[in-house]
């Protein structure tokens, strides 16, 4: 077994994954000092404790630029792209952040590579009480490697949920106006799972919003309907904008929504 295979098909990896990939060839000072030796040669670079990249030929460990996305999903091993970054991910997101956002229910400290920044979130407490936080979770390729990302109807509903994750209203807004098709009933099934009646009238709003395009039927809004909060509420609740309360949903939008004002400036 050459180290170099091993690369090839791990151009990021963890040092579990390194050792499952030896198996019994030997004990954990000898996967340790392997590691030390490449290291040392400058084939591969240590990305933070117990994680590593290749060093791609014609590159230096300082370099070199590992796919930030590889990196997100091995800062934990149950590690699975969401929000903004599942976004990137799918090539949906309007603006490409240098933070990376991944769920986890480990507890990881936030890390930092070159200008990345990484971040493990979460699942929500509802989910893990139901044990539904693999719920929307697809596996993508990145550079031939499978990757777990929040599929688009869950990363619709997730980032309206917890909109300081997404980057703003603009960024949300404009990133999910560019995917031209959901499954919305998938969309109706994860939002009644969550079981929030702020984020069901939120969502309710954005396909109200977008009938047409996304091809909503009202179907779709009844369950939504039935769970929107019995009083107006905030979009966003930790910022309690100035806006506009669209009585149908019980919630109070944003102007900046509302009104799409962003279209103004443009």
């Amino acid at each position: 077994m050459r180290f170099e295979n091993f690369l090839a098909s791990h151009p990021v990896f963890s040092v579990g994954e390194f050792g499952r990939w030896r198996g019994r060839g030997g004990n954990r000072w000898t996967q340790k000092a392997i590691l030390a030796y490449h290291r040392k040669q400058r084939h591969i670079v240590l990305i933070r404790r117990g994680l590593y990249a290749a060093v791609p030929f014609g590159c230096t460990p300082d370099t070199c630029q590992p796919d930030p996305y590889l990196l997100a999903s091995k800062m934990a091993d149950d590690a699975v792209l969401a929000y903004h970054t599942a976004l990137e991910a799918h090539g949906k997101a309007y603006s490409v952040f240098e933070r990376f956002l991944f769920l986890t229910r480990r507890r990881t400290r936030p890390a930092v590579f070159r200008s990345y920044h990484f971040a493990g979130i979460r699942p929500p407490a509802r989910l893990i009480r139901k044990h539904g936080e693999w719920v929307g979770v697809n596996t993508i390729d990145r550079s031939g490697v499978p990757v777990r990302a929040t599929c688009l109807e869950r990363t619709l509903v997730d980032l309206l949920d917890r909109p300081g994750l997404g980057g703003g209203w603009e960024e949300i807004w404009r990133s999910l106006e560019s995917v031209e098709f959901f499954d919305l009933d998938k969309v109706v099934e994860y939002v009644l799972l969550l079981g929030n009646a702020t984020t069901a009238a939120k969502v309710g709003f954005f396909l109200d919003q977008h009938r047409k395009p996304l091809m909503v039927e009202d179907r779709h809004l009844e369950p939504l309907k039935k769970h929107r909060p019995k009083r107006p509420h905030y979009m966003d609740r930790s910022r309690r904008l100035a806006g506009r309360l669209i009585a149908e949903w019980n919630l109070v939008v944003p102007l900046l929504v509302a009104e799409r004002s962003w279209e103004e400036a443009s």
